[in-house]
């Protein structure tokens, strides 16, 4: 997540998302993965959905909340950190990785992983908002890392009870291919007792989010994503 993208379109269905997921009575933690603003693309101006009633339909609460930030030009996360848009424990410290050497910015995510993971125990549900989703080799150690969660970290959020659903940007691949890591990740031993569900939401570059949940809250997930599903939302989600 990078500030110049707050209230855009991708937001507005994530934060869907967890609003279903909050009806249901799961408390939220939201890990934004904050990383710098970048200024060589056009990313962020996904916002014409404020301007189309299908979009409305699906929740207009948030549509509301969210059309406020952007038109008064608050494109900030710390805005969206508030009850009217969702009942959470969020973590906004910045991943910033700018100047650091390999070891510096191993020790400087330690030390940023170790407190997000203080802050989002006790949560039924955590949320994992990197700018591109799970980490692929390529990143591994490089200074766009920051850009990635790796799975070790979804591990620990796993570990301390929480149900951990993680972004996942869609590149250049189809959708087997980012079924098949979840997949992956359900099958190692770091999530016992994990269920998987992967949701698409399809309008305007298309993104995946991923569930890796928890046998106690699967009913209750299911639930709810069912019931998103049944409502206007079901326009622009389909499940995987």
């Amino acid at each position: 997540m990078q500030n110049r993208y707050a209230g855009d379109i991708g937001d507005f269905s994530k934060l869907g998302i967890l609003r279903a997921l909050q009806a249901e009575g799961l408390s939220i933690g939201l890990n934004w993965y904050l990383a710098p603003d970048e200024t060589h693309s056009g990313d962020g101006r996904h916002v014409r959905y404020l301007d189309q009633d299908k979009y409305r339909e699906c929740d207009e609460k948030l549509w509301v909340e969210l059309g406020l930030i952007v038109k008064s030009n608050r494109r900030k996360v710390g805005y969206m950190e508030n009850n009217r848009v969702l009942k959470a424990t969020f973590f906004s410290d910045c991943l910033d990785f700018a100047g650091r050497k390999r070891p510096e910015r191993l020790a400087c995510r330690s030390e940023w992983f170790r407190k997000s993971l203080a802050m989002m125990a006790g949560k039924d549900v955590v949320f994992v908002d990197p700018d591109n989703g799970l980490v692929v080799p390529s990143a591994m150690g490089r200074p766009k890392e920051n850009k990635y969660v790796l799975p070790s970290e979804l591990a620990s959020y796993y570990a301390q009870g929480s149900s951990v659903i993680y972004y996942q940007h869609k590149a250049r691949r189809k959708d087997p291919f980012y079924v098949q890591q979840l997949d992956s990740l359900l099958g190692s031993q770091a999530f016992p007792g994990a269920s998987g569900l992967a949701l698409k939401f399809k309008p305007t570059s298309q993104r995946y989010y991923m569930f890796l949940v928890q046998p106690q809250h699967r009913e209750t997930v299911e639930r709810a994503v069912n019931n998103l599903l049944s409502t206007a939302w079901g326009e622009h989600f389909c499940m995987l």
